[in-house]
């Protein structure tokens, strides 16, 4: 997949978080496009969308979305898609993205969303639903969409695909990009070791980068995590960790110079740190690019 106009592979973005709304308006530090999540923008006016579309005035807009469901067996929510065909619409973002996962399941005879990113079972029958899906979203929207790799905290034992087939068939068979985040892989492979696999969780990660198709990876997400004794936690809270960095310069050096965001979701700190992040991940870039 061919990068989107307006945005070099090279570029560095930061997701753009309420606290630092006014901040950024004002400053306009050096990035290369603003990352915000699609579904607090989905309202037809209001303060929000205003910011957003000023904000649009400066800087390309990545749209990162946690609610389309796209492994549902229910197929993609008609509302939802609608909101963000208006949203795509009045933003003509850089990207379009969102998760290999499900949330809508048919409960009590209607549909209902869980409030998280839940897994999708790795197998044949699961990637037939998600390219489906998938699809339906690219026709509506008239454009690709890239997808992400999911930290998963729950496995499924029909999995008869490993994670990499599966999105490389995705990618293939659909046309969409694919959105690697390297510490969702990192966590993962904590995980794993915390349940027992004897790998070591960096071999894990570099080897699931080789197996990645480099021609469909639109974009790569850098972020941080939380040990919590028995499980690792992807809070999107910290610095990127020194382990992610190691594993997003592996992924440079297989991937070349592709566009990189650096996400904070919780204990959103000052908009310099995000900065200086940036700045390191703007650096790797450079040096493979030279």
């Amino acid at each position: 997949m061919s990068p989107a106009p307006g945005a070099p592979r090279s570029s560095v973005g930061i997701g753009w978080r309420h606290p630092h709304y006014a901040e950024l308006l004002q400053t306009l530090p050096a990035l290369d496009f603003i990352e915000v999540h699609s579904e607090n923008f989905f309202a037809q006016g209001g303060a929000a969308l205003a910011v957003l579309l000023e904000g649009r005035e400066h800087y390309p807009v990545s749209l990162h979305g946690v609610g389309l469901s796209l492994g549902s067996a229910m197929g993609i929510d008609a509302w939802h898609l609608d909101q963000l065909a208006q949203l795509v619409q009045r933003v003509d973002p850089v990207r379009v993205s969102d998760h290999a996962s499900f949330a809508r399941a048919p409960a009590g005879g209607k549909a209902v969303h869980a409030s998280d990113l839940l897994p999708i079972p790795m197998t044949r029958d699961a990637l037939e639903v998600m390219c489906a899906n998938v699809s339906q979203v690219q026709d509506r929207l008239r454009r690709p969409i890239a997808v992400e790799n999911l930290s998963a905290y729950v496995q499924w034992q029909q999995a008869d695909m490993s994670e990499t087939s599966f999105l490389n068939a995705l990618a293939q068979r659909t046309g969409c990009g694919l959105l690697v985040d390297v510490n969702n892989l990192y966590v993962n492979a904590l995980n794993a070791q915390l349940r027992g696999d004897t790998q070591v969780p960096i071999e894990a990660c570099q080897a699931w980068l080789n197996a990645i198709a480099p021609q469909h990876v639109a974009e790569l997400h850098l972020a941080g995590h939380v040990h919590c004794g028995d499980i690792v936690i992807d809070d999107h809270g910290s610095r990127v960790p020194e382990p992610v960095w190691s594993l997003y310069a592996h992924a440079l050096d297989l991937l070349g110079p592709v566009p990189t965001l650096i996400e904070w979701d919780t204990d959103v700190p000052a908009l310099g740190v995000l900065l200086e992040e940036a700045s390191r991940a703007r650096a790797a870039g450079q040096r493979v690019a030279a």
